[in-house]
């Protein structure tokens, strides 16, 4: 009888163990696959909101007309920049379209920028309003620049080297700019007898890079929706060509048309060419 009874006692505990067992793995299951949606739920707010996404093509587009200093509002600058803005929008890239942007607008564009940038990226960096030289370096103002020396362009502008450095560092595979801020300024005549227009820029490796007019030279405001650079700039970026391909067409389109009064200036160390539609 107790021997029946200690063998009974034992199957009971053999059949507790198994069940405390079963139960152990449904809660650890259970538990499991409500981690795997929060866990996936992170990653996409951290994708979001977190660290920034790198895309392979990404653009700032900076127009600036109504600078207080001046006698007139531009009215291109903002134009071409929201019709660019639109073109490279329709070629993939991941578009920052900034106007009338203050030296803080500007430094943060930048910076936004500089996260998106990764080893697979093409950046271009568009500039309508007035730039200044010095030093030998082109720098794009912001209209809220107060400038009344040399010494306040490094103070209130923003380096187009700069900046390129800044791309190359972050290791992008391309680098375009296009300067359309060789215009006359209400800024220089306070130092200077005369315009100097934009400093030529030597560009880093794989970088490509197009101004309105001949560094030292300055261009005309016209009444046209569009300057010319940008007007003639989109209609060859609708060929087929590659970008390095309608970047010198604008330049020989327009130095023809103007008769040589006007000649962009286009700087080349791209090691392969760029194609915006694929």
């Amino acid at each position: 009888m107790k021997l029946r009874q200690l063998s009974l006692s034992h199957r009971t505990f053999i059949v507790a163990a198994a069940c405390v067992a079963m139960v152990s793995l449904a809660i650890g299951a259970h538990a499991a696959l409500n981690k795997r949606p929060l866990e996936a739920a992170k990653a996409v707010a951290t994708e979001q909101g977190g660290v920034p996404v790198q895309a392979s093509r990404v653009a700032l587009i900076i127009g600036n007309g109504h600078y207080p200093d001046a006698n007139h509002p531009l009215q291109q600058p903002i134009n071409d920049a929201r019709e660019l803005g639109a073109a490279l929008r329709g070629s993939g890239f991941d578009v920052d379209v900034v106007e009338d942007a203050t030296k803080d607008d500007m430094s943060r564009a930048v910076e936004r920028l500089k996260a998106k940038v990764g080893p697979d990226t093409v950046v271009m960096l568009f500039f309508a309003g007035f730039g200044v030289q010095a030093g030998r370096e082109s720098f794009m103002l912001p209209v809220d620049a107060a400038i009344w020396k040399e010494s306040d362009v490094r103070r209130d502008g923003l380096s187009v080297e700069q900046v390129l450095g800044a791309m190359d560092e972050k290791g992008a595979k391309a680098k375009l700019v296009v300067l359309d801020a060789s215009r006359r300024n209400p800024y220089e005549r306070r130092f200077r007898s005369y315009s100097h227009g934009l400093a030529p820029i030597s560009p880093p490796e794989n970088t490509l890079v197009i101004s309105s007019a001949t560094p030292g030279k300055v261009t005309e405001e016209s009444k046209a929706t569009n300057s010319v650079l940008v007007a003639e700039l989109l209609n060859n970026l609708k060929t087929q060509g590659g970008i390095e391909s309608a970047f010198n067409k604008t330049r020989v389109s327009i130095s023809r048309s103007s008769e040589g009064e006007q000649v962009p200036s286009v700087s080349s160390s791209l090691l392969e060419d760029i194609r915006l539609g694929g």
